[in-house]
């Protein structure tokens, strides 16, 4: 079965109006340093703070075509979901929605951890800038959406 790729906008605030979303984050961790790639949000939720790259699920989609998809898309390399390490299932509530601040979304998140040597990501239509970020550093950078610092604590 092929996965449907493209919801229309009405339906898909219909969505996020009435039910949580399923998606998949990625730590991307750089092997010289473990420091880990962060994305500058330009849409909502968490618009204009430094998160992990991540998208939603499909419906009829694998999660480890999900993970490959999200991470050419966000990357512009395609990983491996076999050369992650599943980290669980968080819940992220916001306040706002990609549509408007007054509806919340609320994400069922598959969070993994992948290694990778070295990337170079560009701004894309998701993020205005990337940087690398040692654990300390996210820790402690009030830019960086406690939700993505919540991958980090011990």
């Amino acid at each position: 079965m092929t996965a449907k790729r493209w919801i229309e906008p009405a339906i898909l605030k219909c969505i996020i109006e009435n039910t949580p979303l399923v998606s998949i984050d990625v730590i991307v961790r750089r092997k010289k340093d473990k420091k880990v790639l962060l994305g500058l949000r330009k849409n909502r939720p968490a618009q204009g703070y430094w998160f992990v790259p991540g998208g939603r699920i499909f419906k009829d989609e694998k999660i480890s075509e999900a993970f490959e998809r999200i991470t050419e898309n966000e990357l512009g390399v395609r990983l491996n979901i076999e050369d992650a390490h599943f980290l669980g299932v968080y819940e992220h509530f916001y306040e706002d929605s990609y549509f408007d601040t007054f509806v919340g979304t609320h994400y069922i998140v598959n969070a993994y951890e992948i290694t990778i040597n070295n990337i170079d990501v560009s701004p894309d239509d998701q993020h205005t800038e990337f940087r690398w970020f040692s654990e300390e550093e996210i820790l402690s950078d009030n830019s960086v959406h406690q939700y993505c610092k919540a991958y980090f604590r011990k």
